[in-house]
């Protein structure tokens, strides 16, 4: 059966309908993850290889590890302290598998800004400091771009680079968690912005994708104290790399930040 020829202006201006009423995707008969890339040969190898590489705690449970963080974290007066104390926990099961040293944070320790990425590379392992690489490289430009070079202070949800740089399983940030929250208590921001949806996901509790909660204003309220601030999810760095067209939407979460940044000061100073 030969195929009918298509009317091209007809299908033009079905498009032009389409694109106006604000449709910008196309439904298949299975779903498509449009923001998943796949890595080259070697690197799947390397994650199918690391893929299991995820053990228990040796010799202890994880409410024992997570017990041990929460009293280390607490000794913590300053984000200082806070980082010996990550150096010295043993809890965290990425420290047997591979990791040379913590990678904790960098920045200002007075900064109106968080920023939480997902766990350290090959470069940050290797220096010791998150968000060194290409990566961290492009969101520093990004940041300047919008304003807030100065304004903050980056770190992970977990502080040892996982094997073969798969994303932290979810019993690695909750072993490092009581850390991040004590870096947030400490800190105090203004804002916080997540990189990645293993983050946003773990800090957040959700169970949405990140392309869905990418551009909404959250909550992150810690269940001790009273300590909470507005928190943007957005994409990870690494991801524009591979996908550069999206880096507008990062941008434009960036610029939100900005925004309620200058916001929040000016009624500070009202």
């Amino acid at each position: 059966m030969n195929a009918q020829p298509y009317d091209i202006a007809a299908t033009e201006s079905l498009l032009a309908f389409w694109r106006d009423a604000g449709v910008d995707a196309c439904y298949l008969d299975a779903p498509v993850d449009h923001t998943h890339i796949a890595p080259p040969p070697m690197v799947q190898a390397v994650q199918r290889a690391t893929a299991s590489v995820a053990t228990p705690l040796a010799g202890r449970n994880a409410s024992d590890a997570i017990d041990q963080a929460r009293s280390l974290a607490a000794g913590a007066a300053t984000l200082q302290d806070l980082a010996a104390a990550v150096a010295a926990f043993d809890g965290c099961p990425l420290r047997q598998m591979g990791a040379t040293q913590s990678v904790f944070g960098r920045g200002d320790a007075n900064a109106p800004v968080l920023v939480i990425g997902e766990a350290p590379g090959a470069d940050e392992d290797r220096i010791g400091q998150p968000f060194v690489g290409q990566a961290g490289h492009l969101l520093d430009r990004m940041i300047e771009a919008a304003g807030l070079t100065g304004k903050v202070f980056m770190t992970n949800t977990v502080f040892w680079r996982p094997p073969g740089n798969r994303p932290p399983a979810p019993q690695e940030q909750a072993v490092c968690a009581p850390f991040l929250e004590r870096t947030f208590a400490l800190l105090k921001p203004k804002a916080v912005l997540l990189l990645g949806g293993a983050t946003a996901k773990s800090v957040l509790q959700a169970d949405e994708g990140i392309m869905k909660l990418r551009g909404q204003w959250k909550e992150w309220r810690l269940h001790e104290g009273a300590i909470s601030a507005p928190v943007m999810p957005t994409l990870h760095p690494a991801f524009l790399l591979r996908q550069p067209q999206v880096k507008r939407l990062v941008w434009a979460d960036l610029l939100s930040l900005a925004v309620r940044l200058e916001t929040d000061s000016v009624e500070d100073h009202g």
